[in-house]
Order: structure tokens, then C-alpha cells, then sequence
């Protein structure tokens, strides 16, 4: 016998049962079994129904059967089959349809993910481009300066001075006067002449190294130096260390360096001096000595243009000091963070 399929939440049972006798005065007895909950038949027992109490969802089929008082067992068990159906969470097609949910849910944030890592990516590469076409059309730009400067004011400062020297030395005795301002034309259209070709060389982006740095210094100490018999030593950074430098920071460094050589040659009175330039990691390091007749740093204050060249150290995140006795000559000395002073 077969009952319909029971919903999860009547899934406590009571089942009734009774044999006949035909033994006159005859009391039987009965055993069950619930299959899918028990497998043994229970003690023979008068009672005739049966209680089961939060059964888990399943089949079940219960067999019952009559015992005698001379323990003889029913020819074939009574038998009742029944079904108690899972809570609808537990049903396979729910299960389905969750697994499905949540596929779908992971899908959706993955692609949202993706999506999201895509835009960043894209907008990183688009800044980065933007980023690297204002720099070229910066270099463009500092280029075309250069030239201009070079070509146009640079080289019609160069005729002013020789035109001036010129007309100098044609005077006549009559217009001797005209010979000191025609001097002085030349001489101030000379200091910008080569004021120019610092600029320019400041702002050429192919220059932007430390190797173009040193070389202009170089040639600096060497022309000023040996112009008034000063003997020098000049120490530079090696091949490996030629690194990257922004114009601003070339340019500072190349101006505190040429005031430094410049108070040398014309406040020491040296017989010879020492440049050492090195990078050590991120360090710029210049020092500058010589064996002149020194001074009383305390008393000088800042003179010699040194409060200026304090002003360009510090305005590049670094610090220059400078050391002096009398009769023992003179050391400036320039420190630069390079990270720092590229920011």
C-alpha cells in the first residue's frame, strides 16, 4: 500500500494497525519495522499503533506483522510505503537554480571586476600618453627656444660686441670720449653673449645629462683657471654613473659652480685649486677648495655672492656650506638629494 508523498512539515507519523484471530480466546501480538529509519523488527508488543517523530525527508516503507501466543509469525507482513518530501531549500531543482544565481553573481562581478581593471588601465595608459606627448611637445618647445635664442639674440649680441670693438678702435683722437662707452657696450654685449649660452644650454633637452654637466664645467674651470695660471685638479663621475638631469637642476648646479670658480679667481689668490664632483646613490656632491689666502668666514658673512648660491641650494632641497681660514685657503661644498631635487 502506497500513501501520496508528504509535505516537509508532516513529517510526524502515527500509524494504526490490528490482526484477526480465528483461534477462539487467542491474543496476538505484533512487530514492525520502519525501513529507512530501522532495520530490525521490533520486541513483539500488544500495542497496535505507533508513533514517528521528526522523520528526515525520504522513502520509507513500514511492515508490520501479527505474532500468536505460540510465536508464530504472520504468513506476509502488513506493508505501507510513503515519501516525505525535502523542504523546497532541499529540492534539487532549487539547489539548481541557486547554483545558478550565484554562477551567474560571480560572473557579473568578474566581468564587473575586469571591466573596472580595464578602465583603470586604460586610463593609466591615456595619462601616461598624454603625460609623454606634453613632454615631447615641452622638448619641442625648449628646442625651438634654444635655437631661436642661439640663432637670433645670441648671435646679434655677438655683432653688437664686435661692432662696438670695431668702432672703438676706428676712432679718431677728436672722439676719445666715445671710447670708454663703446668698451663698455662691448664688454656688457660679451657677459650676455655668454649668459646666453648658459640659457640655451640649460634649455636644450639634449643636454639633459650629468655627462653634458660635467663637460660644461670642465671647460668652465679650464678656461677661467688657466686663463690666471691657476693650476687644477678635477674630479668627475664615471661612464656608469652618467644619469638623467632636468634642465632646472643642470642649471642651478652649473650657476653655484661657476660663482664658486669665479670668487676663487678673484678673491683667493690661489696657485691651486680641487674640484671633485661625484654622485654616491642619490647624492650629488660638489666640492670646490683652493689654496688661497682664505678668510674669517664669521667676519665675511655672506659675502662673495655666497647667501645667493645658499638660496639656489636650498631651493633644490639641498645645502651648501663653506669653510674658510685665513691663510688656509677656501672649500665650498654642495650637497643635493637628487630624488628631492628632481621632484
Amino acid at each position: 500500500m502506497a500513501v501520496p508523498d508528504l509535505s516537509a512539515s508532516r513529517n510526524q507519523i502515527q500509524i494504526d494497525f490490528f490482526g484477526i484471530s480465528f483461534g477462539s480466546g487467542e491474543v496476538l501480538s505484533y512487530q514492525y519495522k520502519l525501513e529507512g529509519a530501522a532495520a530490525d523488527w521490533s520486541a513483539p508488543a500488544a500495542e497496535r499503533s505507533v508513533n514517528y517523530a521528526n522523520l528526515a525527508p525520504g522513502t520509507y516503507r513500514f511492515l508490520v506483522r501479527a505474532v500468536d501466543s505460540a510465536g508464530a509469525v504472520s504468513a506476509a507482513p502488513a506493508i505501507v510505503s510513503f515519501k516525505i518530501l525535502p523542504p523546497l531549500w532541499r529540492r534539487w531543482w532549487f539547489v539548481t537554480l541557486v547554483l545558478l544565481a550565484a554562477a551567474a553573481a560571480v560572473g557579473a562581478f568578474v566581468r564587473s571586476r575586469l571591466s573596472r581593471l580595464r578602465a583603470v588601465r586604460e586610463a593609466a595608459e591615456a595619462l601616461q600618453r598624454s603625460r609623454e606627448e606634453r613632454l615631447a611637445e615641452l622638448e619641442r618647445v625648449r628646442r625651438r627656444i634654444a635655437t631661436d635664442l642661439h640663432d637670433d639674440i645670441g648671435s646679434s649680441l655677438t655683432q653688437i660686441s664686435i661692432l662696438s670693438e670695431v668702432a672703438r678702435q676706428r676712432i679718431n683722437g677728436d672722439d676719445a670720449g666715445l671710447a670708454e662707452p663703446l668698451a663698455m657696450i662691448a664688454g656688457a654685449s660679451r657677459e650676455l653673449v655668454d649668459s646666453m649660452s648658459d640659457i640655451v644650454w640649460a634649455i636644450n633637452p639634449q643636454k639633459d645629462h650629468l655627462s653634458d654637466l660635467t663637460q660644461r664645467m670642465r671647460r668652465f674651470a679650464s678656461d677661467v683657471l688657466t686663463a690666471r695660471n691657476i693650476a687644477f685638479a678635477f674630479r668627475e663621475p664615471d661612464e656608469e654613473s652618467d644619469v638623467p638631469l632636468g634642465a632646472n637642476l643642470r642649471r642651478e648646479v652649473f650657476l653655484i659652480f661657476k660663482e664658486s670658480v669665479n670668487n676663487l679667481v678673484r678673491h683667493s689668490a690661489c696657485t691651486a685649486a680641487e674640484i671633485d664632483f661625484q654622485i654616491a646613490g642619490e647624492v650629488l656632491r660638489l666640492v670646490v677648495c683652493d689654496n688661497g689666502k682664505g678668510f674669517d668666514a664669521a667676519l665675511d658673512g655672506d659675502g662673495h655672492g655666497l647667501s645667493s648660491m645658499r638660496q639656489r641650494a636650498e631651493a633644490l632641497g639641498g645645502k651648501l656650506d663653506l669653510t674658510s681660514r685665513a691663510g688656509h685657503g677656501t672649500t665650498v661644498t654642495l650637497v643635493l638629494p637628487l630624488a628631492r631635487s628632481a621632484a
